[in-house]
């Protein structure tokens, strides 16, 4: 089922992972999503290795989600160290294999590059590759977006703008990069509708489990923790398990309210651990088990 639709029934719930590199965790992985099926999630995500690293076991890994544990697929598109010719084949094979939705990205540069390079006879950016999905098969098609800017952009209005042609170009819903403070969210999502942007906006949430670690792609992908959480997690830093029960509960306060302000849905970063994401989404599967409200855009 297309994910577009779904959206119009009501607030989706879904987790993402990463394909593991060797056969081992593959497996392993399979059998921790394959336990996420009781829960009945709107659709499991799988990210993209550049340079080929674990393309293959994304399109296994997605394949199988929708086909054995049916669960619906989105597979993750990067333009990333692939020429057309090789995203074409990628495409028509997760066409071939019944799969509805791809999450088409830029991608991030190949670890040890600082700048993204656009590859020989590919793509430089996402409102491209969207177009390209778009001409060749009948996809439902999701779309990045990052409620506090984008890290290479020059200005928020620079990055809506950018936004906004890759919405233009045929993305049907978008997916926020992580955030911990809603107000950000909300106030993106009322400057993307000012700009013209009508399509579903997916929440993305990562509970905080370590505190290193959170700093770490905060400062990555460019998003910042409200100081009051961050003197709460820094106080119990030593303390695995407080800095857990810290993170879920902020991360479920931020889910109820998220989902009372009417997002479009919750998007679980599990870094492939679900225990935490599991417990979060039991809490607030009820909310979401009613048709949606009118749409607030």
């Amino acid at each position: 089922m297309k994910i577009r639709e779904q959206l119009q029934q009501r607030a989706t719930l879904s987790f993402e992972f990463f394909p593991p590199r060797d056969d081992i965790g593959f497996w392993d992985l399979y059998r921790t999503i394959e336990k996420l099926k009781p829960l009945a999630p709107s659709f499991v995500s799988v990210t993209y290795g550049a340079g080929g690293v674990t393309r293959r076991k994304t399109v296994d890994l997605v394949a199988r989600i929708k086909s054995d544990i049916r669960i619906e697929g989105l597979a993750h598109l990067t333009c990333v160290g692939a020429s057309r010719r090789e995203i074409a084949d990628v495409v028509d094979e997760l066409k071939n294999r019944g799969l509805e939705n791809i999450l088409a990205l830029r991608g991030d540069p190949p670890q040890g590059q600082r700048e993204f390079e656009q590859p020989e006879n590919g793509f430089a950016h996402a409102d491209a590759l969207v177009t390209f999905i778009k001409d060749r098969h009948d996809f439902c098609l999701g779309g990045a977006c990052h409620p506090e800017m984008h890290p290479e952009a020059p200005s928020p209005e620079t990055d809506l703008d950018n936004l906004k042609r890759k919405v233009d170009a045929g993305c049907d819903f978008l997916i926020t990069q992580l955030f911990f403070d809603n107000e950000r969210f909300y106030r993106f999502r009322d400057r993307a509708v000012a700009k013209g942007i009508r399509v579903p906006i997916i929440a993305g949430i990562m509970p905080i489990l370590s505190v290193a670690q959170t700093k770490r792609f905060t400062d990555m992908c460019g998003a910042t923790i409200p100081r009051e959480l961050l003197d709460k997690i820094e106080a119990v830093e030593d303390d695995v398990d407080a800095v857990r029960q810290v993170g879920m509960y902020h991360a479920t306060e931020q889910c109820c309210d998220l989902l009372e302000h009417q997002a479009a849905g919750i998007h679980f970063y599990t870094l492939n651990r679900s225990t935490a994401t599991r417990a979060i989404y039991q809490q607030i599967k009820a909310r979401v088990d009613k048709p949606v409200a009118s749409d607030p855009q």
